[in-house]
């Protein structure tokens, strides 16, 4: 019995999330349905984290056991053989035993892209939110620089454990423009649920004046005992890339996203160095 590692991108239009569920479509379920017909056994995938309802990937980590004797090249075409179009494995690596890719990573890094139009864009409608009024790029840079640090997120989300922590370090967080908008880029060591789609909310309140960035700040120095309101849709956000080696986050922290997420090019733009 051999241990893998599989890097994943996935379209999350038409999934109900990443969570495998009793009844609805979703990531984990296709996925592990693959992996059951070329053998697999283990009661569940261990992976870096879930995606909400619409949420995309280009970096979803799994890892599983599996007792496959032809390679990994070969068991990475023989699982995308078996999966639908819209979630293809990007590469597959062995593994030692005992490697999760949740507790295992050092950061994790997200895109959320926006475009500026009055009227909706039906070829970024899957991959982008469309906001109008346009937004104040200096104003988006300065909403942006007061999340860096290491500090306490309850405002923007909400820990996966009821008990856990809600103070989180933010490694990156900048705005680059594109054509006819932005993307938002943010690396993080771990981060709290729904917590970069608020962040991207509030940060676009701020950029269209509705809301002054010393209340932003605010937020962020002390944090009110309820979540704050105002959710970005989840057809913008990417799940990037995951980070094993201190190598890899670096990398992070100085590239920049791709111009526009689809027609592929978001996919080639994701080095896949971590396997």
């Amino acid at each position: 019995m051999a241990h893998y590692q599989a890097i994943l991108a996935y379209d999350g239009t038409a999934f109900l999330g990443w969570q495998r569920q009793a009844q609805g479509r979703t990531v984990q379920g296709e996925v592990e349905a693959a992996l059951q017909r070329l053998g697999w056994q283990e009661r569940t995938l261990r992976y870096a984290g879930r995606t909400d309802t619409g949420v995309h990937a280009l970096g979803q980590v799994i890892a599983f056991a599996l007792d496959w004797p032809h390679g990994t090249a070969a068991l990475q075409r023989a699982l995308n053989a078996h999966l639908p179009a819209d979630v293809v494995v990007r590469r597959v690596a062995l593994v030692e035993e005992g490697f999760h890719p949740r507790y295992a990573a050092l950061a994790r890094r997200y895109w959320y892209y926006l475009y500026q139009a009055p009227q909706r864009d039906p070829f970024q409608a899957r991959y982008a939110w469309r906001v109008w009024p346009p937004l104040e790029g200096e104003r988006l840079q300065e909403a942006a620089a007061a999340l860096a640090g290491r500090r306490d997120f309850a405002a923007l989300g909400t820990p996966p454990n009821p008990r856990g922590t809600t103070v989180r370090t933010v490694f990156k967080a900048s705005w680059y423009p594109r054509a006819d908008g932005w993307v938002f880029d943010v690396v993080a060591d771990a981060f709290l649920y729904r917590m970069v789609r608020r962040m991207v909310a509030l940060q676009v309140a701020v950029a269209q004046g509705r809301m002054s960035l010393a209340r932003w700040q605010r937020l962020l120095r002390e944090p009110p005992p309820n979540l704050v309101q105002g959710l970005a849709p989840p057809q913008g956000l990417f799940l990037a890339q995951v980070c094993y080696r201190p190598e890899e986050r670096t990398a992070c922290e100085s590239s920049k996203p791709p111009e526009f997420p689809g027609l592929g090019t978001v996919l080639r733009s994701v080095e896949l160095e971590s396997l």
